[in-house]
């Protein structure tokens, strides 16, 4: 019989080296899967969901297309009067010129607030006022502000988000606040709150300083500009117990997420002395904050007797060169609009988009979905650029550079939002 063979030092020392790398590969395998399991118990998300979201179809029409219907067949919602025309999609459409804009003048509403009055503020031009948007093959309902009114008599409207929905809850204000008598409305603001009151309707139309939704360290409605975001998860409740009762209530969040690739969650409470914070990919994150909505939405807002209402993402122009311009240029002396039908600017994540779509499509809460961000990213013209007022004065630098200071996230009002609250009132009515 034959002896076993002998093993060289050579040999051993290959098998060694060997088992040493497959215990490397199955240490950096395990961990992964761990850092994976992890993120999946912490944030509740269906994994799978954000790994295969790069594959998903990051389209804009797509996803819109996927939320543009929000009614059942046969469901009657609250507060509507009638259906809009079969097949109409009223956010796909084109901006065409209308003598009988603005709806109401800038001069006319005192509760804009100074960094939205262009015309106050030196703007020489008045063209982007004159814009009605007019959806492909149908028409929009003209907005009524009696019916408004009369639809919220004993009721409360609320915006909730950041200054981009407070500039829609100011121009909601503004097209019904001139059937009211001066002395039979009011606008009072408490820290996060404005109410604006019509006395003789028992009704209010508010705004909540919220721009994420959940709990965070920007939530002081004066002094938030914060670069180093944080967010609590979990914390709906901490801004949602103001927000019960609300009869039609408008969601927004989006542009204060938009700080990089990732953000950072925070798992326990602002008043623990060592916090415990983890960063997240900005998607994973987003998701989490939209989930939340929807499940206070579920729970807090009853089908039968309230609407709620999402909108989407409001495009800035802060980039010219998405639109061919000058690259070193933005919205600033920007007077007239994108005419590319198929426009969409790098301001606007399609993978956040991508989120909205998941979570909406997998849940049965009552929300409309508003889609604002096609028909206003063709609106370059339409920002308040450098006619608002300023907080901190201008350097000689900046008021050399015009370029430098142009605001080109917020709207003049009157302008767009005016648009984004015909559509609400669209949807609301007929839905």
């Amino acid at each position: 019989m034959k002896p076993p063979p002998s093993s060289s030092p050579s040999s051993s020392s290959s098998s060694a080296a060997s088992l040493l790398r497959k215990g490397r590969l199955s240490l950096y395998f395990f961990t992964l899967l761990a850092f994976i399991l992890f993120v999946t118990i912490l944030f509740g998300e269906d994994f799978s969901c954000i790994l295969g979201s790069q594959f998903d179809s990051y389209h804009p029409s797509y996803i819109y297309q996927s939320l543009s219907s929000t009614k059942k067949k046969g469901e009657k919602l609250a507060f509507a009067i009638g259906e809009g025309e079969e097949g109409c999609d009223i956010f796909d459409g084109k901006w065409v010129w209308d003598d009988t804009r603005p709806l109401y003048e800038e001069s006319e509403c005192p509760y804009i607030q100074p960094q939205l009055t262009c015309q106050e503020h030196g703007r020489p031009d008045t063209d982007y006022r004159h814009w009605r948007w007019q959806p492909h093959g149908c028409s929009l309902p003209s907005f009524n502000a009696t019916l408004m009114l009369e639809t919220l008599r004993d009721k409360k409207m609320m915006f909730v988000g950041d200054s981009l929905n407070r500039g829609q809850f100011v121009s909601m204000v503004c097209l019904v606040h001139r059937i009211i008598p001066n002395d039979a409305k009011s606008m009072i603001t408490n820290g996060s709150l404005t109410v604006f009151t019509a006395k003789e309707y028992n009704a209010t139309i508010e705004f909540y300083w919220a721009p994420f939704l959940l709990e965070s360290n920007s939530d002081d409605a004066i002094v938030h500009r914060i670069s180093d975001r944080l967010v609590r998860k979990g914390s709906i409740n901490k801004h949602g117990k103001q927000w019960k009762g609300v009869d039609i209530m408008v969601f927004n969040t989006y542009l204060w997420w938009m700080t990089g690739l990732e953000f950072k969650i925070l798992q326990g409470s602002f008043q623990d002395e060592e916090k415990d914070i983890v960063e997240v990919p900005t998607e994973v994150a987003y998701r989490m904050g939209m989930k939340s909505m929807v499940r206070w939405v579920k729970k807090n807002m009853d089908v039968k007797k309230t609407r709620t209402f999402f909108t989407s993402m409001s495009p800035s122009h802060g980039k010219s060169i998405d639109w061919g311009g000058d690259p070193q240029g933005n919205c600033y002396n920007q007077t007239t609009m994108i005419e590319d039908p198929a426009y969409w600017g790098s301001d606007c994540r399609k993978s956040i988009m991508s989120v909205i779509g998941e979570v909406f499509r997998r849940t049965r809460a009552p929300i409309t979905f508003l889609n604002i961000t096609k028909l206003s990213s063709y609106r370059k013209d339409a920002h308040t650029s450098i006619y608002k007022k300023q907080w901190s004065p201008l350097t000689p630098e900046q008021i050399a550079n015009p370029v430098s200071y142009a605001d080109c996230v917020h709207w003049c009002l009157p302008g767009v939002q005016d648009t984004w609250n015909e559509l609400l009132f669209a949807k609301l009515f007929y839905p």
